[in-house]
């Protein structure tokens, strides 16, 4: 049975104190606890009512969104979920790196209607949480890692030695962000592999994640593009609200960019991107399943396994939260389980 969540509302604007509050209670897991109106007064909250979740504006009077987040992770580390408006990208991936669990994007308007088109997002999110227990989520304060989790015991596949994979392909969601930056960062030469990834995202965000992760890292990363030739030593990162699908076209392998189907639950789907590449790369794909809530990514998992690759998944010790890794985990296909800052290596060696 899910508990119930405990939640914060910190905003500046009272239209949004209230739409969030409403669409909050329409969300059964959800019992909200306070709300407040500047940083001062959220941290006030926050300390006396010692709430599950905190939802956060970053642009507000007194003290600010990022100020009272970093207070918040020095002194009670708690899941915090950033509700910013577009306009605030760079803000949101330093929020991410400063330990925030999650984003959801504003409509453009600040005092619109329009806010109450993330009610869907909104009631994924929470559900997802709900299914896990507080010390599931491994949280941080500015980089400084609290206490790692010890990961479960997996068994390791035997590993052929010949295997020698073409493209990896990644999936992640929360906690993503901040995963990819440091794994792309760790490389110190550029592979002859191709990357793709699907990191849950919204629409508008992902171009500005890409520059973010090229700025920081040897590959080329871009946001890929329908019809892009994928080439070996680039990153390729599906379209905010799109599927990132791997085709063939002779020798060479091509992005697809394609509208997500009717009721596809997240976005971009890893299970679409695994998926893809398993049918047309076969015995060439390296899956990697990396921090993240929910179970997109395991049936990919099985094909790539069916098809001949190999998946590796991120160990609970280094996830902000072992929920898609678990799940592939338990497909029985996954080869091996690894700490975030030991993937690099175990992908060159298979390269040797």
């Amino acid at each position: 049975m899910k508990k119930e969540i405990r939640v914060l509302v910190v905003d500046d604007s009272a239209f949004n104190r209230v739409s969030i509050g409403k669409m909050l209670e329409k969300i059964s897991e959800v019992r909200i606890v306070g709300f407040a109106s500047d940083g001062e007064e959220g941290l006030q909250r926050f300390f006396e009512l010692k709430p599950d979740l905190v939802t956060l504006d970053l642009e507000m009077p007194k003290l600010g969104g990022f100020s009272m987040l970093r207070l918040m992770m020095q002194a009670r580390p708690t899941p915090v979920l950033v509700i910013s408006s577009h306009s605030g990208q760079a803000d949101v991936f330093k929020a991410l790196e400063l330990g925030a669990m999650d984003f959801v994007a504003k409509p453009s308007r600040p005092v619109s209607a329009e806010l109450y088109s993330i009610q869907d997002n909104l009631t994924r999110i929470l559900r997802d949480f709900a299914g896990f227990a507080p010390e599931q989520f491994r949280l941080t304060d500015a980089g400084r890692s609290l206490p790692a989790v010890q990961p479960e015991a997996v068994t390791p596949v035997a590993v052929k030695r010949a295997y020698h994979p073409r493209v990896v392909v990644i999936g992640s969601s929360t906690g993503g962000p901040p995963a990819l930056h440091r794994f792309f960062s760790s490389f110190r030469e550029v592979p002859p592999l191709i990357f793709a990834v699907a990191q849950h995202m919204p629409p508008n965000f992902t171009r500005s994640f890409a520059e973010r992760l090229n700025s920081h890292s040897v590959l080329e990363v871009k946001e890929a593009a329908h019809g892009d030739v994928m080439r070996p030593g680039a990153v390729y990162i599906c379209p905010g609200g799109q599927n990132l699908l791997v085709q063939r076209r002779g020798d060479q392998l091509v992005a697809r960019i394609v509208k997500p189907p009717a009721g596809q639950i997240y976005t971009p789907s890893v299970d679409a991107l695994f998926q893809s590449a398993a049918q047309t790369c076969g015995a060439e794909v390296l899956g990697l399943v990396l921090t993240g809530m929910g179970n997109d990514g395991a049936r990919g998992t099985r094909m790539i396994k069916e098809q001949g690759g190999m998946v590796l998944a991120e160990s609970e010790e280094s996830c902000v939260v072992y929920g898609m890794p678990k799940e592939a985990v338990a497909t029985g296909c996954v080869s091996q389980v690894i700490p975030l800052d030991k993937l690099r290596l175990e992908i060159l060696r298979y390269r040797r």
